[in-house]
């Protein structure tokens, strides 16, 4: 049913767009096999006005036209529905081929990519090579290695309930979650997915890289109102660790875990292979500690303390 809408449609703009003068409804009815097969002049006349609506929701101007004899007629002039010319200068040009580079993975690298080639057969300039020649080893990149990224993407799109396994880090095993999704982040070279979990009653957020299995979509409406975008970049980079709410102590092997590094608050060297740091700690910092394995150790809070050999026992036992 929605192939031959699509189809009609398509016939009846390219019918309005095509005449130079008004086309009244029964050369119209005449000229398009779908009203021809109408059953009754009461249902082609109900189909046609939908039709019509549909197309000025679109985006289509159709003008009505009474002729001298007090007939109705319809068209779409070409000039009336024609956008002006696109162009763009060099350093347009320039952002909008950086743009597409970003995309390495999934759909969307395909999708840049021949969005730039069909701009510049229109005539869009190549972008200047300066960027090239002096930033090669700075290319930007947003690496999107989890295949469940691609429906997840797909699932906020659509508004779309979906159900995945979820391994949480101080965990053994995956455990099914019921999502509502929102959104996905990517936050210190990590994909996050922000929603409603429908299971325990609040927003959540997880990272893709803990997804196991297969992202399956279920029926069914969302329960649970969507935020806006702002609010739930908030809500990624809290449960993420963004959010500090005081500071904590830690030892870093020389030479190491140059993230922690960049937002240490004060670093001191402590000799033999051995720096102390004071960083934010927030929500999360836990997790991100144990990533860096024995390169690390929280000297205080004593609560940061135990969380982080919590997790390492945890990854210990498998």
């Amino acid at each position: 049913m929605a192939i031959a809408k699509a189809e009609r449609l398509m016939n009846l703009a390219l019918c309005l767009l095509g005449t130079r003068r008004p086309l009244s409804k029964r050369e119209l009815r005449g000229s398009i096999e779908a009203y021809l097969e109408a059953g009754s002049d009461d249902s082609f006349n109900r189909m046609f006005e939908r039709d019509k609506d549909d197309l000025r929701e679109l985006g289509l101007v159709i003008e009505t036209v009474e002729n001298l004899d007090g007939e109705t007629g319809y068209l779409a002039r070409r000039d009336s529905n024609r956008l002006p010319a696109i162009t763009f200068d060099g350093e347009e040009a320039a952002a909008l081929g950086l743009a597409a580079k970003v995309w390495q993975q999934a759909r969307l690298a395909g999708a840049a990519s021949g969005a730039l080639q069909k701009l510049r057969a229109a005539g869009m300039p190549e972008a200047e090579d300066s960027y090239e020649v002096h930033h090669s080893a700075l290319e930007p990149r947003i690496p999107v290695h989890e295949t469940a990224f691609e429906p997840l993407m797909l699932a906020c799109r659509d508004r779309r309930p979906v159900v995945f396994d979820y391994r949480k880090a101080n965990a053994a095993r995956p455990e099914p979650r019921h999502v509502e999704p929102w959104t996905l982040e990517c936050w210190r070279g990590h994909w996050y997915l922000a929603g409603w979990d429908r299971d325990r009653g609040a927003e959540r957020v997880f990272r893709l890289s803990r997804i196991t299995g297969r992202v399956r979509s279920r029926a069914g409406a969302f329960t649970a109102p969507v935020p806006d975008v702002v609010t739930v970049r908030e809500t990624v980079e809290t449960w993420a660790g963004e959010t500090a709410t005081r500071s904590a102590r830690i030892r870093l092997r020389t030479g190491c875990g140059y993230p922690l590094r960049s937002r240490a608050q004060s670093i001191r060297e402590l000799g033999e292979a051995w720096d102390e740091l004071e960083i934010p700690y927030g929500h999360g910092l836990d997790a991100w500690l144990v990533e860096f394995g024995p390169d690390v150790v929280v000297l205080e809070p004593a609560d940061l303390r135990a969380d982080v050999v919590d997790r390492l026992r945890a990854v210990a036992k498998g």
